[in-house]
């Protein structure tokens, strides 16, 4: 059998273990993990083995050192993994239209989900958006917050994580054009119009895909 497999699987399961353990105590962003020391203790092995897979973790983006405090939960959202993939994955022209259609795909599901859900229609932060159009807003704060609303943790997770490849218009300001579409799509939303929130939403995309939103 080959040894590198060996290790290889050794290193996987310790990183499962890990995140198991994360999971387990609720240890959030910023959160502290136990010692190295008794890493090796609780997991069974090795603390060279524990050393290994958290030098690795740390090179990710996952966790963090930190000399003479300890070990910390980074944010998923600033992974390096993030850049790897940029730089080596999502260079030609497909790939980051795939990305774009992905967020879109996501950001309208939860449109939808809050129009067919009253719970979700009824929240304040709705008026609090359309006051706040009125002046300076920054694109992904409004899709954020209604993918939050739409209660769905992995499509926040991944829609995160491909907004770092979308480029320059999430972290942007809104422009007048683009208010008056969202202010559009915000009313409709709180009443549950989803025929035409949806509208509004792909009157929005197409302002993106005509290059009017840079």
């Amino acid at each position: 059998m080959n040894p590198n497999n060996n290790s290889r699987k050794m290193f996987l399961e310790i990183v499962k273990q890990l995140r198991q353990l994360i999971h387990d105590e609720n240890i959030p962003v910023g959160g502290k993990l136990p010692s190295e020391r008794e890493l090796a203790e609780r997991l069974q092995v090795g603390r060279s083995t524990v050393r290994e897979a958290l030098r690795s973790l740390e090179l990710l983006g996952i966790i963090e050192t930190r000399r003479g405090e300890g070990t910390f939960l980074s944010d998923f959202r600033k992974h390096q993994l993030v850049e790897l993939l940029s730089t080596f994955i999502l260079q030609d022209a497909r790939s980051k239209k795939d990305v774009h259609t992905t967020m879109h795909a996501l950001e309208k599901e939860a449109v939808r989900t809050i129009c067919v859900t009253e719970q979700f229609q009824k929240q304040s932060i709705w008026d609090a958006f359309l006051d706040k159009l009125q002046e300076e807003m920054l694109r992904e704060d409004i899709i954020r917050e209604i993918i939050i609303i739409s209660n769905n943790r992995l499509a926040l997770k991944i829609w995160f994580l491909l907004k770092q490849f979308a480029g320059e218009p999430y972290r942007s300001l809104m422009n007048v054009k683009e208010k008056e579409v969202w202010k559009l799509l915000l009313k409709n939303l709180k009443v549950g119009n989803e025929q035409q929130a949806i509208s509004y939403y792909n009157e929005w995309k197409l302002l993106m895909n005509r290059g009017e939103i840079k």
